[in-house]
């Protein structure tokens, strides 16, 4: 995409209840084996990001996926879930991955998750990570399903997605997928010209105000840093929270050689996003927005946690907007 011209129930039932429904709607699984197992049997013994080993079905039918990552992951890979959670801010699935989510139903938000939807679609196994509050829930969403917590919070989004693919047993795709990542990321960083060692400022602009985005190893912090690319002095390092208001007072602090501007929506809705950004006293005078680098992106893509697929959108954005 090129530079933007500057100057523009949950009601749930009680535990007992959502357990007997579970039960009676899962029929318990299919489990036969109590070792590794393997396709043989029919599952699988792997160990989760929290430590609890989890029987899975080696070639799962019917998956729900309760994050972003995880979502993102799974569609990567082919697998095409069929209960998933809405998106940051929104109320379907991340706009990114709409036209590849096909029919799966949104049974979650990243607050919480419907449990007796959730046990409605009978689900063989169940993914998120810490990325949601719908950790909390894990106990519950077992009686349902093989629930797997792929990933800690703030954890490197490579291993999240590698992690997601060993419970989808589809852990040689995510690294071939992975192995054609790298390499495009290698051809990019060479072809940076004057651009190489930019400082690169992403933010969600949100509400007349900006919020820092992307820091440490989520998939926004990792392109960057193995472009060369640097960051803003207060965008460095590992971030406190999903997101960090920036008070208008302190609008020099997000500036940089190139500024990444988006919502948690569309492009179509951080366009609206810079319009509103320019109104804003001091914006004018950000070096990038003076330069014309203020790039407006989907920032479903890069506002969210993601995987995959939200990491090869922030690498063609940043490609077409910075490399000769």
């Amino acid at each position: 995409m090129s530079p933007v011209r500057a100057p523009r129930r949950t009601v749930l039932a009680s535990a007992a209840a959502v357990v007997a429904g579970a039960l009676l709607l899962t029929g318990c699984g299919d489990d036969d084996g109590d070792d590794a197992g393997g396709k043989e049997s029919g599952t699988r013994r792997i160990t989760d990001a929290t430590g609890r080993e989890v029987d899975v079905p080696a070639a799962p039918k019917k998956v729900v996926a309760l994050s972003e990552p995880t979502l993102d992951a799974a569609l990567a890979l082919g697998v095409e879930p069929v209960g998933t959670t809405a998106g940051r801010g929104q109320q379907g699935v991340s706009s990114y991955l709409a036209d590849k989510a096909g029919e799966a139903q949104v049974v979650a938000t990243v607050a919480e998750a419907d449990l007796e939807k959730v046990a409605a679609l009978r689900p063989d196994l169940i993914l998120l990570d810490e990325t949601t509050a719908v950790k909390g829930e894990v106990a519950k969403l077992e009686s349902i399903a093989p629930t797997v917590v792929t990933a800690k919070l703030n954890e490197d989004w490579k291993k999240a997605f590698t992690a997601t693919a060993d419970a989808l047993n589809e852990k040689a795709q995510a690294e071939k997928l992975l192995t054609g990542f790298d390499a495009d990321v290698a051809a990019a960083k060479g072809e940076l010209g004057d651009n190489a060692g930019a400082v690169v400022s992403v933010i969600r602009w949100q509400d007349k105000a900006p919020s820092v985005v992307g820091r440490g190893v989520g998939h926004v912090g990792s392109i960057l840093t193995a472009l060369g690319l640097d960051r803003p002095k207060d965008q460095q390092g590992v971030g406190t929270g999903h997101s960090e208001p920036v008070s208008p007072e302190k609008l020099s602090t997000i500036d940089g050689d190139w500024l990444f501007l988006g919502t948690l929506g569309d492009r179509a809705d951080g366009e609206k996003a810079y319009a509103e950004a320019e109104k804003v006293p001091n914006f004018g005078e950000l070096e990038a927005e003076r330069a014309g680098h203020v790039v407006v992106v989907q920032g479903s893509a890069w506002n969210s946690a993601g995987g995959p697929l939200a990491a090869r959108i922030v690498l063609d954005d940043l490609t077409k907007a910075l490399a000769s």
